[in-house]
């Protein structure tokens, strides 16, 4: 399995991260299966491969909440600082 780029995972949906997330696990699965039976070469370096691509895809999905959060909180920052100039009286 190739390595995961930073870049191609970022402009992923959320969905398509979570089903992206889905398919390594199931292919960790399989290759662990693998290594126990043992027919899986640990040279080739697989199951890590497969490991630190599951971690890009949990830091994009992260990445992508805090984003989605972060604009909330100043959507209701902003909103919250506009309705507080309107309900204080001007002397």
């Amino acid at each position: 399995m190739k390595r995961l780029k930073t870049q191609e995972l970022s402009k992923l949906s959320h969905d398509d991260l979570v089903a992206r997330e889905s398919d390594l696990r199931s292919e960790l699965s399989r290759l662990r299966s693998k290594a126990a039976r043992g027919t899986l070469k640990k040279e080739l370096g697989e199951i890590k491969t497969v490991r630190r691509n599951i971690a890009r895809v949990m830091t994009a999905i992260s990445i992508e909440y805090n984003r989605a959060q972060t604009s909330e909180a100043g959507a209701e920052a902003s909103s919250s600082k506009n309705t507080k100039a309107k309900e204080e009286p001007q002397s």
